[in-house]
């Protein structure tokens, strides 16, 4: 039987703002993993930032652990976002080049694309249409947070097949195959990579009324030890020397899960440095796992901590307080975490933002010697808090999603940018 021939594409972004926090297209590389050595896959990443069809001058460099700037090109706005005093942009690798590398490998089967933000949903159309014009008889897969988010608005875009939420039974029956679900990721597909993601666990026990994870996913489901062991192995056999964790809950049932993980990365000698893009809930952070992280190789700690007020915290979920936060900075820096990189995220735009004490809890921050970073609030529809934000923006509308738009609309350009300026200056202290 003829392999199947399968493109896995992860598309440009639309949008204010981007930058390449450790960003790859996991859940994608996951999805192929599964049919490694069942069908043959070529991958065009349009937000590698060292990408082949990339001129040197076109390829920018990240920094000590592995960040950096995409390329990017001013392009016009979408009139609903008309109003916002910013520049919007088209990050990633040029239009052009797709499809000139689609007409170059013909005779594929399947497209499989990722998706991400909603408000994003323009390159995934960019990538449809070019693949619709060089390839027409190509079946194309979408799947992602996107999808699973707004799967009405997704299917509007002409796909064959929307995959909505973790069930993957639709695509596996689309692809007459059959996965295994025990593979890592599909990393060798890069060349050179020096950048990877992990993750140990599926979901979150929590249920903030701003998070989208409980409508992926229903409750908090660790993954099996020696597969999340594999795939780091993997990662570090290729090169890799930076990870990002994904995990949304990577603390929770530590003993269990986290600490098992890390004792045996350093019983097998595992050399790579560790981040956490995903907000860690500092609640968990004790002495013990504290130092246990440090010594397994964690170099970036990136604490949520949305405000300050207590009421605030409480109508929200009540995942943090400001004790716990301040201990779990103690422990961190205890055990030789450089408080530099220790960041607190304190949300921007939130709808309750009049109890949120906004300035105060950037000073609090402040004042335990860490960096403080603004979230830019995204109202997510079927969440609390984003059918709140309805009064302001038309959530039918993935646009009206944007985490750089939404504060604007909510708060104004000038108060957004006063709390912006104030986060430069109280970083510029430490």
């Amino acid at each position: 039987m003829t392999r199947p021939r399968i493109l896995l594409v992860n598309p440009p972004i639309y949008d204010f703002a981007a930058y390449d926090f450790w960003l790859r297209p996991y859940g994608l590389l996951s999805v192929a993993g599964q049919l490694r050595g069942h069908a043959d896959f070529m991958l065009f990443d349009f937000l590698d930032r060292q990408h082949p069809s990339l001129d040197a001058p076109e390829r920018s460099e990240s920094d000590r652990w592995g960040r950096g700037r995409f390329r990017s090109e001013c392009v016009g706005k979408p009139a609903c976002l008309d109003p916002i005093p910013r520049y919007f942009q088209r990050f990633g690798v040029p239009r052009d080049r797709f499809v000139a590398f689609l007409g170059r490998h013909r005779g594929f089967d399947f497209v499989l694309i990722q998706t991400m933000m909603s408000y994003w949903y323009p390159g995934v159309a960019e990538v449809i249409e070019d693949v619709r014009r060089v390839c027409p008889a190509v079946k194309i897969v979408l799947g992602g947070n996107y999808v699973t988010i707004c799967p009405a608005h997704a299917a509007g875009l002409g796909a064959d097949l929307c995959v909505v939420g973790t069930d993957l039974e639709p695509l596996w029956r689309l692809l007459g195959t059959e996965p295994d679900a025990g593979q890592a990721g599909l990393w060798e597909i890069y060349e050179r990579p020096v950048v990877g993601a992990l993750k140990l666990s599926d979901g979150c026990p929590f249920h903030c009324t701003y998070c989208s994870v409980p409508k992926v996913y229903k409750g908090f489901k660790p993954r099996p030890l020696e597969r999340s062991l594999a795939e780091l192995e993997l990662l570090v056999s290729l090169g890799v020397r930076d990870a990002a964790f994904y995990d949304d809950a990577l603390l929770f049932d530590a003993n269990a899960v986290l600490a098992p993980f890390l004792e045996e990365v350093m019983r097998r000698r595992i050399h790579v440095h560790f981040h956490t893009p995903n907000a860690l809930n500092a609640r968990f952070i004790q002495a013990d796992l504290a130092e246990l992280m440090v010594r397994a190789g964690f170099q970036t700690f990136y604490l949520g901590f949305e405000s300050h007020s207590q009421q605030w915290q409480q109508g929200t979920g009540g995942k943090v307080c400001s004790d716990e936060l301040a201990q779990a900075v103690r422990h961190l820096i205890s055990a030789g975490a450089n408080p530099v990189e220790v960041t607190a995220y304190q949300v921007l735009g939130h709808p309750n933002s009049d109890l949120q004490e906004l300035e105060a809890s950037m000073q609090f921050v402040r004042s335990l010697g860490i960096r403080a970073m603004l979230a830019d609030f995204s109202p997510i529809p079927g969440t609390p808090d984003g059918d709140a934000c309805r009064q302001w923006v038309d959530l039918d509308e993935p646009l009206m999603h944007n985490k750089t738009a939404f504060p604007i609309f909510r708060l104004g350009f000038d108060e957004v940018n006063r709390f912006k300026d104030l986060q430069r200056q109280l970083n510029r202290t430490l």
